[in-house]
């Protein structure tokens, strides 16, 4: 039988269908609201550094350190940084931002078991999406350049995704830079062995990303990749 068929006038969509697709038309208005915001604050920040990483990490930890120097030594390099405004890494990386005064954004999402925004996000630059793809095209298109550290399902699905709108072409190449190298030893062993060797992607696809233990030569990789171009908007829609 088929849809039509089965949609007939004695087969029609239970009510709760109905109401439910009456409630998505009206998700697209809540979706381009996300949007407009998004874009009318992100276009006034500037060249920008994406900083990721896990939520769970405090003060104490040696990611957390790093990922506050690496926020600093950014921004003195004339980039605002963009975190993800949660705790963790994603607030060593707003702090590293404020101490050296750089612009300092924070893209959150409602989730019932972050804190909300931390404190050291820019209130002019401060931001909260209920939805992950939205916030997700705030981080690529205003970014110049990631610089990401440990984390879980939520690091790797955004450096997964800007690693396939690369190679896709989708967006121009950007520098990704992977901090912690006892972390991703593990994850880059796999990819060679399996994606590489395997054929599932191309010779190439390996130097997209950078690894490093040291600030500093994050840095420096993503300052050196724009000698000679001029950081600007990833995508134009």
């Amino acid at each position: 039988m088929s849809a039509p068929e089965y949609f007939s006038e004695e087969n029609k969509p239970p009510e709760q269908f109905e109401q439910k697709g009456n409630e998505d038309l009206w998700s697209v208005f809540k979706i381009m609201g996300e949007f407009v915001d998004g874009y009318d604050k992100m276009m006034k920040v500037g060249p920008c550094v994406s900083i990721f990483g896990s939520a769970r990490l405090k003060e104490d930890n040696i990611y957390y350190k790093k990922a506050v120097k690496t926020a600093e030594l950014i921004s003195e390099n004339g980039f605002g940084v963009i975190t993800g405004g949660g705790p963790g890494i994603m607030e060593a990386g707003n702090k590293g931002a404020k101490n050296a005064g750089g612009k300092s954004v924070g893209l959150g999402i409602d989730l019932p078991h972050e804190q909300g925004i931390n404190s050291y996000v820019h209130p002019m630059f401060e931001i909260s999406f209920k939805y992950f793809f939205v916030r997700k095209v705030m981080f690529v298109k205003y970014a110049q350049g990631f610089i990401v550290f440990p984390g879980g399902f939520g690091t790797l699905d955004e450096l997964f995704e800007t690693l396939t709108l690369i190679q896709t072409n989708k967006i121009e190449k950007i520098p990704i830079v992977l901090v912690g190298k006892e972390y991703w030893k593990g994850l880059y062993s796999w990819i060679e062995k399996q994606l590489l060797e395997g054929g599932y992607i191309g010779e190439n696809d390996t130097s997209l990303f950078y690894m490093t233990d040291d600030p500093e030569k994050a840095v420096k990789y993503v300052c050196d990749f724009y000698q000679e171009r001029r950081p600007r908007p990833n995508f134009s829609f």
